[in-house]
């Protein structure tokens, strides 16, 4: 089993004769405990090209101290990493593997680099000797495995404990930088290992950037595709530790990649990204089961917390709960299953090869202001025309699935904009800033056209039961009028999305 533990550190260059100043003096701190010094031996391993580092990941076997074992670590923000940890063992950790697949792919980890560390620990301590943070100097010595030299170096490391405010660790800095000591420049002893041992990355100096000349629509496109690729690699593993957004994210990015590739087909080779388009399509599908439900659920359990008592008749929520924990496991393993397909991997290896090898058009080579806005103003044309089409049916069946062929327009003009910002920039800003709220209506619509046929699910069964169904019927009413409301408002706000004034601003 592998456990997670949230890291929050700060890192300080020192010398073998560097002292520590007087710690107890920091804000906060009562007293500093000596805990001894600790042997650690870990060894790093990593693809052989370095992706991992590349990314900021770390992973090692680790003996000695008390936590001996894999350890695996993802960057949060600066001087926070999560470590997810696996108990001793000779191989990788399956439970470690399946949260690198989407880097390594079907390669393998080798060792990298030897980190022999003498760790030196010190604990400070508030009045009720309760541990605040870890204080450590580590003397090291970094051996290079895959041809690299060693070296050699020491290292103050300030660790915060679980649940400590992190003033702490600007109370202990203080005291540090009193004393001439600083932040190191390294973020983490891996990374100064590969410096400093040459086990790391070599630049070549002869290699060409494959998006193109600066200021192209090659360029510009290939920039956004990089972008969504890295999100769709990112957010991988973080669906697999069942992270909070993290499969609506990860759909996300799959949607705006396909939608790129739309956008901008006269930029890119159609023969070559439509077929990576419908593999996203199916991987956004299989895990959009899970976010659906998600939302869904959230839905009809705001609709009923929103209810008065009175009017709740029945185990409303009780059902509710049953039919998301039966739906949830399910949707889950669908989603798991896709990220662990053969299919998945493929599509990752073909969206590496297109990056490393882009199928340019004519248009590639032009300016990129001209032709990122005539991709974008298409796209809006084409979500006018989708709009006015579903007003123009009567309210029933067919609206409902036009309205919704407009959401799916709608996402589609506004990922267009949102990829020209960096071009076009504050008109398409704007221009983006309006047609998300086109999309955030029509979302709306489809929400409550959704609830309803599952509220319609749920009043059957609950009658079936011998329950009450009146909550149920109510509750459709309700949703039915909330997709009403936003048919009436979609006029106002599309024409703030299609005033004239704001698509001549991305051609100025």
């Amino acid at each position: 089993m592998a456990d997670t533990k949230r890291e929050i550190e700060r890192k300080y260059e020192a010398t073998p004769r560097t002292g520590l100043p007087d710690l107890a003096r920091a804000a906060g701190v009562a007293s500093v405990t000596d805990e001894g010094v600790t042997e650690l031996d870990a060894v790093y391993y990593d693809t052989p090209d370095l992706r991992l580092a590349a990314d900021a990941l770390t992973l090692r076997r680790r003996t000695g101290g008390a936590d001996a074992g894999w350890h695996l670590k993802f960057p949060v923000a600066p001087g926070i990493r999560d470590e997810i940890r696996a108990p001793l063992s000779d191989t990788l950790p399956r439970s470690l593997a399946g949260l690198l697949r989407s880097r390594v792919r079907d390669g393998e980890v080798v060792p990298v680099v030897r980190l022999r560390s003498s760790r030196d620990v010190r604990h400070l301590r508030d009045r009720d000797g309760t541990v605040l943070a870890e204080v450590s100097v580590d003397t090291v010595h970094a051996e290079g495995l895959t041809g690299g030299g060693e070296a050699a170096w020491t290292e103050i490391e300030v660790e915060l404990a679980d649940d400590t405010d992190p003033a702490v660790l600007d109370a202990v800095e203080k005291r540090l930088r009193k004393a001439g000591i600083h932040p190191s420049d390294s973020p983490s002893k891996l990374s100064r290992a590969l410096a400093e041992t040459g086990a790391g990355p070599q630049e070549d100096a002869a290699a060409t950037d494959a998006a193109g000349a600066p200021g192209t629509a090659g360029a510009a496109v290939l920039a956004y595709v990089r972008e969504q690729v890295e999100a769709i690699v990112t957010y991988d593993p973080a669906v697999r530790r069942d992270l909070p957004d993290a499969v609506h994210q990860l759909r996300v990015a799959c949607r705006r990649l396909r939608s790129a590739f739309k956008t901008y087909r006269k930029v890119l080779d159609r023969e070559v990204t439509d077929p990576l388009g419908e593999e996203l399509k199916w991987l956004a599908g299989e895990l959009g089961v899970a976010r659906d439900q998600e939302v869904l659920d959230e839905r009809l359990r705001a609709r009923v917390g929103a209810l008065p008592r009175t009017l709740v008749l029945g185990p409303v929520k009780a059902r509710l709960r049953r039919r998301d924990a039966a739906l949830g496991r399910s949707a889950r393993r669908q989603a798991l299953a896709a990220l662990d397909s053969a299919r998945h991997l493929a599509l990752l290896g073909a969206l590496d090869a297109l990056l490393a090898d882009p199928p340019l058009r004519a248009d590639a080579a032009g300016d990129a202001p001209e032709v990122l806005a005539r991709a974008v103003r298409k796209d809006h044309d084409r979500l006018g025309d989708r709009i006015g089409h579903a007003l123009g049916l009567d309210p029933g069946h067919e609206r409902d699935l036009a309205l919704h062929e407009a959401r799916k327009a709608a996402k589609r003009a506004r990922y267009a904009a949102e990829a020209a910002r960096p071009t076009l920039g504050k008109p398409a800003k704007r221009l983006a800033k309006r047609v998300k709220a086109v999309q955030s209506l029509l979302g709306e619509h489809q929400d409550a056209v959704v609830a309803r046929e599952a509220l319609r699910e749920l009043a059957a069964m609950a009658h079936g039961a011998g329950e009450s169904a009146f909550t149920w019927g109510l509750l459709f009413g309700r949703e039915e009028a909330a997709a009403a409301d936003a048919e009436r408002r979609l006029p106002e706000v599309w024409a703030r999305a299609s005033a004239p004034e704001l698509l001549a601003s991305l051609t100025r």
